[in-house]
């Protein structure tokens, strides 16, 4: 089976003023549709725990995305194209080019929130646990944007799971792609990991945030889950070319970041741990 023809314009429109044409891409609205189902799932969500106030979920969710953009951004310049970086420190603000970290997008979020907290007075890990339970739908959505941009493409395989990707889409892996398809198959790890760190995590977070938890541990479930979700799916997943595996022949950079979150979240789940955090 061929990977889907997908164009990643949505539409385009123009000309504007001295632009000769606007393209939206999906993966730019995937984002939008991230953000504005969490901002509606939340806004439900405000009825039951009463973490924060109605007319407080609009700020906490313009926080929430600044920090998941800056920080998405800064944290894959610095985690996977440090040396671009260096040598044209002016390809951190060119965004439109592609390139952004999920763990670089939660430091930035967790940050974002923790100075909203401050400025509110609001217990900061409450607001967490709080959002902790939307974050895995904004996840899963932002992973069928990669998907329709052909990017993320897997390893070989011969599973039936095994799709012919683009040669476009894996020109910087092999040079053995002439043609419009790949000959080999790979595994469509975009759609393994929206199906996994967003749709089951979504699933059990929720589940466990339905009954009352001290708080901390709805975000430890979360950062344990992402990150055994990230660290299991990556080994379906090629390394990105231009840095390859960073340990071994067998570790990449998005297994390296997620062992911090599985640690995270184990503490924040251990009982005298979790007790110390809310006395």
């Amino acid at each position: 089976m061929n990977y889907p023809d997908l164009n990643p314009v949505a539409f385009s429109f123009g000309p504007i003023f001295f632009i000769d044409q606007i393209s939206i891409r999906w993966y730019g609205l995937c984002y939008v549709f991230a953000f504005l189902t969490c901002f509606i799932l939340g806004w439900w969500r405000i009825r039951k725990t009463q973490v924060i106030e109605f007319k407080q979920w609009h700020d906490v969710v313009i926080f929430g995305i600044i920090g998941a953009i800056v920080g998405g951004r800064l944290g894959y310049v610095v985690f996977y194209s440090w040396d671009t970086f260096l040598s044209d420190p002016l390809a951190l603000f060119r965004i439109w080019e592609g390139g952004m970290s999920f763990h670089g997008g939660l430091i930035g979020v967790v940050t974002a929130l923790f100075v909203w907290c401050r400025i509110n007075s609001v217990p900061w890990l409450k607001l967490l646990d709080f959002v902790a339970v939307l974050a895995p739908l904004g996840v899963g959505i932002g992973r069928l944007g990669n998907f329709i941009n052909t990017e993320l493409p897997g390893r070989v395989t011969e599973s039936f799971l095994g799709v012919h990707y683009p040669c476009h889409a894996v020109q910087q892996l092999t040079i053995n792609c002439v043609g419009e398809y790949e000959e080999v198959t790979r595994h469509i790890s975009s759609l393994y990991q929206a199906f996994t760190t967003g749709v089951i995590v979504f699933g059990i977070v929720w589940w466990y945030s339905s009954k009352p938890r001290t708080k901390g541990q709805v975000s430890g479930m979360f950062a344990l889950l992402y990150g055994l979700g990230r660290f299991t799916t990556e080994f379906f997943r090629e390394p990105d070319y231009f840095l390859g595996f960073v340990i071994g022949d067998w570790l990449t950079m998005g297994q390296l970041l997620s062992l911090p979150l599985i640690l995270l979240g184990a503490v924040l789940l251990t009982p005298a741990i979790n007790r110390r955090l809310n006395t």
